[in-house]
């Protein structure tokens, strides 16, 4: 299981995207470029393989039809990393996860996928780094065709697709339990204060 994979969306954590798409470095970092916008820059390496992903075994039975845009990025050397889905579905439950472990599952044999991809630079002084994303499809049952399949997970504008999971995230996230407790303590009814008896 190739360990820089990162889950986001519902059980998923924004890790890889986060701050992607704002003013702070890793935008600085990263050029963010949709699918197939890395033609202007890279190019495949000398030998390089684009494989597809391998249906993950444990969900093998359930035979789903499944799409994925995983992003990824390709760094100055032309390998890829950061891997993160940006969208997911499937033909049983659509965006939903129809079981525990599923989108991770999925993640991880997409993520060992593009792990492989290598690229090289187009220009002679290199390209800049780049953040974009791909789509991954895993036909089971093969009751929705290939072209229904990828358009389930075509994201068409990386850059808002990322900004929307981080305010995703903030809604689901560590910082709604903060502002949920401290709505809570504002909406308690005051409690009587003690004040102290017998003293002069």
């Amino acid at each position: 299981m190739p360990t820089r994979f990162r889950q986001i969306s519902a059980s998923l954590a924004l890790l890889a995207l986060y701050g992607l798409s704002g003013t702070g470095s890793a935008a600085d970092k990263y050029k963010i470029v949709n699918e197939g916008g890395v033609r202007e820059d890279w190019a495949a390496a000398d030998g390089a393989k684009f494989n597809a992903p391998g249906y993950p075994a444990a969900f093998a039975s359930r035979g789903d039809d499944v799409c994925l845009a995983m992003g990824y990025a390709i760094k100055a050397d032309g390998t890829t990393d950061d891997f993160a889905i940006v969208k997911a579905w499937s033909s049983s439950r659509g965006e939903d996860e129809p079981t525990p472990g599923f989108w991770q599952a999925f993640g991880q044999a997409g993520a060992a996928a593009l792990a492989d991809w290598k690229f090289k630079p187009r220009v002679i002084d290199g390209a800049v780094p780049t953040y974009t994303v791909a789509t991954l499809m895993f036909q089971g049952k093969g009751v929705v065709s290939s072209a229904d399949l990828r358009s389930n997970c075509k994201v068409t504008d990386l850059r808002t697709a990322v900004q929307q999971k981080q305010a995703d995230k903030f809604m689901r996230g560590s910082d709604k339990r903060l502002m949920d407790s401290m709505a809570q303590r504002v909406l308690q009814p005051p409690q009587p204060v003690s004040t102290p008896t017998g003293r002069r």
